[in-house]
């Protein structure tokens, strides 16, 4: 099983790995690359909603957020474009293809 994360400070280097090893023997921490943001939507659509919805802070309650966010995922949803993505299936076959080489190497070496 792998787990794609981004490099978030929570998420970097060694140690991230290390953890989600001691806590899930059968997963692999796999980062997208430093400068990828682009690849996680939730960072495009975060940044939107905030200045859309949230930012102008004038809701009685959290039943009036709830209704503006639903609101405005319909209006977002009716003008919003498919995302023009290149990664392919393939692309991510290979990525995990090398991934495995690299475990397994390093396996053998502790090994010896």
């Amino acid at each position: 099983m792998y787990w794609v994360a981004d490099n978030g400070s929570s998420r970097k280097g060694q140690a991230s790995v290390a953890r989600l090893e001691q806590a899930h023997p059968n997963a692999t921490l796999v980062h997208l690359p430093v400068h990828a943001s682009w690849l996680n939507q939730v960072e495009i659509v975060f940044p939107v909603i905030q200045r859309k919805v949230i930012a102008p802070a004038d809701f009685r309650d959290a039943a009036h957020l709830a209704a503006r966010l639903t609101e405005f995922e319909d209006r977002y949803n009716a003008t919003a474009n498919p995302f023009d993505w290149r990664y392919t299936r393939a692309d991510l076959a290979e990525t995990c293809r090398r991934i495995d080489a690299r475990r397994a190497a390093a396996t053998e070496t502790l090994a010896a």
